[in-house]
């Protein structure tokens, strides 16, 4: 939890039992549509919003955990276990615009078959730019939800309430599902961090994510072997 403090300092200056095809978020009908058999919330914004996680069934739900560009879960997250790098963060083999972390393909966004949103879900579904979910950031009202709540059936994250005209009824929930180190889950019901496409330029060993615990909310930036949550988004 303390990385996870310290990463977004500095740069600060993501129902139970029903299935796929159900409406999910609470019941709130009127603010579904669906993508390929997976529902998806409306807030305004430039993009829709998925109701749950990769993995996830109903909101509350961690789902799974993946290393950016890999597109299924594991039991270790390392860079000796990271599928684009020969063993360490200066060995990249996709994904990099710098020969000081390896080969150079000047590739900085997913590929659709290492982007596990679209791999998963199929459809338009993709994992979210770096702009998208600071455009999330900015244009909805954050409001945090300890264990133990009545709404969110005692998962801890963020309500996360679209802020624009016209659709201030509508909102998705962000559990926080901590993050995969190694074999170790860390942060678990304290905080989140929320992969999205956008390779870190300027250390392409690192992604950009958003990254939150109660107190903290923002973009940042986190080593591409780190287990991380998805949240899918479609045009």
């Amino acid at each position: 939890m303390k990385r996870l403090l310290f990463i977004l300092s500095a740069v600060l200056l993501s129902f139970y039992g029903c299935d796929k095809e159900d409406i999910a978020n609470n019941g709130s009908e009127s603010q579904n549509g669906s993508e390929n058999g997976y529902q998806y919330i409306d807030l305004g914004l430039s993009v829709k919003w998925a109701t749950f996680n990769v993995g996830a069934t109903k909101p509350e739900e961690y789902g799974n955990y993946y290393a950016w560009g890999e597109t299924e879960p594991k039991d270790n997250y390392s860079w000796s276990a990271y599928k684009w790098c020969d063993g360490s963060s200066r060995t990249l083999t996709k994904y990099n615009i710098n020969s000081r972390y390896g080969i150079v393909d000047n590739k900085t966004a997913l590929d659709p078959e290492d982007d596990v949103a679209h791999v998963k879900w199929g459809g338009r579904w993709r994992m979210p730019t770096n702009e998208e979910q600071e455009e999330l950031i900015d244009n909805c009202t954050w409001t945090w939800y300890r264990s133990g709540n009545t709404e969110f059936n005692g998962v801890a994250g963020y309500k996360v309430t679209s802020k624009i005209d016209g659709y201030t009824d509508r909102f998705i929930f962000l559990p926080a599902a901590g993050w995969r180190e190694e074999t170790f889950l860390r942060g678990g019901s304290y905080g989140g961090v929320y992969w999205s496409g956008s390779l870190y330029t300027d250390r392409p060993n690192e992604v950009r994510s958003i990254g939150f615990d109660s107190d903290i909310l923002g973009p940042g930036y986190y080593y591409r072997f780190y287990g991380q949550s998805v949240r899918p988004v479609c045009p």
